[in-house]
């Protein structure tokens, strides 16, 4: 996996992202999403008991794919997750703090993120797909 730096820099900035994981039946499931990159992974925070939660339970294959017009980077790997509910505060916090700032972003965690039982998901990059930035194949 290698993430240029280009796509480092895009991923970077405050985008959101739609992450795409596999039904029990096989037929994707996707939602826009909250995320962080995180050196060579990419941490998102779910509410337990979801969708996505479900089935990155049965399948941790997933991708993630962040656009902005023609451009945009897709992740594709494995979710590992996380739910010790001190590490998953402090995650969705600082993805709250990321999209909204200091002060809205704590307001968040404590008004509406500690009430629920949150979950971190971690992508495992494995795949690197890009478009838009010059140099692609």
């Amino acid at each position: 996996m290698e993430l240029g730096d280009d796509a480092r820099s895009f991923l970077q900035e405050t985008r959101f992202g739609v992450l795409a994981t596999v039904n029990a039946n096989g037929s994707p499931q996707q939602t826009v999403m909250w995320y962080e990159l995180r050196g060579d992974t990419v941490v998102m925070n779910t509410m337990r008991g979801r969708q996505k939660d479900r089935n990155l339970h049965r399948d941790p294959r997933a991708s993630l794919c962040v656009e902005e017009g023609y451009r945009y980077v897709t992740l594709t790997g494995t979710i590992s997750t996380n739910d010790d509910q001190t590490v998953a505060q402090a995650d969705i916090a600082a993805l709250a703090r990321r999209y909204h700032g200091p002060e809205k972003g704590d307001e968040m965690a404590r008004d509406e993120f500690s009430r629920q039982e949150r979950l971190t998901l971690t992508l495992q990059i494995e795949r690197v797909e890009t478009h838009g930035f010059g140099g692609e194949a």
